[in-house]
């Protein structure tokens, strides 16, 4: 490529660590496999970020242009970096114009990345906001295809995705029987544990062109949940994790979150910070500040469980339960992100924004184990347990025993921490916040209206299913779960085990409207799109409104 003066120029005035880049030694051109990607957008700057394959993929010089236009007629800045050592690479680009669409791409000798687009936040009277929330994409599990919808939207400033973006499971594992029959084996084909593993289950997912798509559309503001380390992880360990065979649970979660930051279009983190440190928030001009926050790594307490917790000398004993249940020192976030999520509640409210959402991992509502076998005949009852693999009719069985005491559905939620639910339904209290969470790993659809322990509604939740994950209609087919959810539970005003998608959430100063769209199906790659439900909630002066259902 050849550069005149004023190119060269705008080298130097690029927002990266940026030289021209000397003379490479003849190595063989690298292709660019995994697509790019935008994120942590602000109003003056976002991260682009790409990946090259080959041999000798490090420490390889690449330029990057960003663009105001899509045909790259008006570049506004560029500059060039080198990969680091899984050929990965991201740029802070600074220097732009709040609001604004930008497209950008890289190069390496005559080889060209895909063009992506990008949009830096807005700063002032901002009318709307649309934003995509997914969650838990499980390669084997199925096609991406809610992905591909979400490029093809005609409309969305940021994708929000909770987490669980890979998976730690090996061929045999969660969702594998899927993968078997539609040829989608997860690569390594083992559990990972190593920092080439969990490496290597990165550049698988990005490998898949409807993934790129939705990572080209539009920046994503990301965190993890527990599957980017391994299933039910909290501060010290994780379900899926034996440190007799697999060793110390603290390298592991190195190696996770080591590959995690490389592959993955978020900002860097500062000097001296700690791997898990990645709550933050962004501010959409004076409509609404997103608040990401992180549930897992850095304080969570270790989940209790029923078959340890609730069983006391082969007897279920509820008081014993609870009073474990409801220890005010089990935490899900620990006082330091507690004290930071008021201090940023109070900051969005004093500085006029209308919304506060709240980027959460977990399902937030109180949601009671339904007590599906009062629904259903003894005949189809009986036909659905012998339906199930033998290790799945265990479960079952004790989920009703726990429906029948009126017990929490799901220990691994915010209902295994309510009194850490409780701060933070103080916290928005007090701050006066007109508060929207924002959830995933529950594979499931949820529009709840969140109430704390005195009845008072404090905030409504919107609960993105799986990208392909499964969910338990999958599981246990014919059972009304969906139905006895909403029956059982106050707060839940509609739930979807079995739907694959995401939610479209659209913010004016009077309305947050939420879209369940769903995909057709992910077993093939041919699939329609369809908006299941939409709820509308309505700032109100002491919180937020009931949802509306609107279709």
């Amino acid at each position: 490529m050849k550069f005149d003066r004023r190119q060269a120029l705008g080298l130097l005035g690029a927002g990266t660590v940026a030289s021209c880049v000397t003379a490479e030694p003849a190595l063989p051109a690298p292709a660019f496999l995994h697509g790019v990607a935008s994120g942590d957008p602000l109003s003056d700057r976002v991260i682009i970020w790409t990946a090259i394959s080959g041999p000798e993929n490090a420490n390889r010089a690449l330029n990057w242009e960003v663009s105001e236009t899509e045909g790259f007629a008006r570049i506004l800045r560029r500059g060039s970096a080198r990969t680091g050592p899984a050929g990965t690479l991201k740029v802070d680009v600074t220097g732009l114009q709040p609001g604004r669409d930008y497209w950008y791409r890289f190069r390496a000798g005559p080889a060209a990345s895909p063009i992506g687009r990008t949009r830096t936040l807005p700063e002032g009277p901002t009318t709307d906001v649309v934003l995509a929330v997914a969650s838990c994409a499980l390669w084997s599990g199925g096609f991406y295809n809610a992905y591909e919808a979400i490029a093809a939207l005609p409309r969305v400033d940021a994708v929000v995705h909770l987490g669980d973006y890979i998976y730690e499971y090996g061929p045999e594992g969660y969702g594998g029987d899927i993968g078997h029959k539609i040829g989608r084996i997860v690569d390594p084909p083992r559990e990972i544990l190593t920092l080439d593993d969990y490496r290597r289950r990165h550049v698988q997912a990005k490998s898949d062109p409807k993934l790129q798509a939705a990572h080209a559309r539009a920046p994503w503001i990301v965190v993890w949940d527990d599957h980017e380390v391994a299933n039910d992880s909290w501060m010290g360990g994780a379900e899926n994790h034996q440190p007799a065979a697999e060793g110390a649970f603290s390298d592991r979660k190195a190696n996770a979150l080591r590959a995690w930051y490389e592959w993955m279009p978020i900002r860097e983190l500062k000097a001296g910070q700690a791997f898990e440190a990645i709550n933050r928030s962004f501010q959409f001009g004076d409509l609404a500040s997103l608040i990401m926050l992180e549930t897992r790594l850095t304080a969570r307490s270790h989940q209790i469980d029923y078959a340890a917790d609730l069983m006391v000398d082969g007897k279920p004993n509820p008081p014993a339960f609870a009073a474990r249940l409801m220890d005010p020192a089990r935490t899900m976030m620990g006082e330091r992100q507690e004290a930071w999520l008021a201090g940023e509640l109070a900051s969005s409210v004093q500085s006029g924004r209308r919304w506060q959402v709240l980027g959460n991992q977990v399902v937030m509502a109180r949601v009671a184990m339904p007590a599906v076998r009062q629904k259903m005949s003894g005949a189809a009852y009986a036909q659905m347990l012998a339906g199930l693999p033998e290790e799945a009719k265990g479960p079952v069985m004790q989920a009703e025993g726990v429906a029948a005491l009126g017990l929490p559905y799901d220990l691994d939620a915010w209902d295994g921490y309510p009194a850490a639910r409780e701060r933070f339904y103080a916290a928005c209290t007090a701050a006066g916040a007109t508060p929207i969470v924002v959830s995933g790993d529950s594979h499931a659809f949820w529009a709840n209206e969140l109430s704390d322990m005195n009845g008072r509604r404090v905030a409504v939740e919107f609960g993105a299913t799986g990208i392909t994950s499964p969910g338990i209609v999958d599981i246990l087919k014919g059972v009304p779960i969906n139905e006895g959810f909403v029956e059982r539970n106050k707060e839940v005003r509609y739930t979807d085990h079995g739907a694959k998608g995401f939610v479209l959430l659209t913010l004016t100063r009077e309305t947050a409207t939420a879209e369940m769209v769903a995909v057709s199906t992910v077993y093939a790659p041919q699939y329609q799109t369809a908006v299941l439900k939409r709820f509308q909630a309505r700032p109100e002066p002491d919180g937020v409104s009931a949802l509306t259902v609107l279709s």
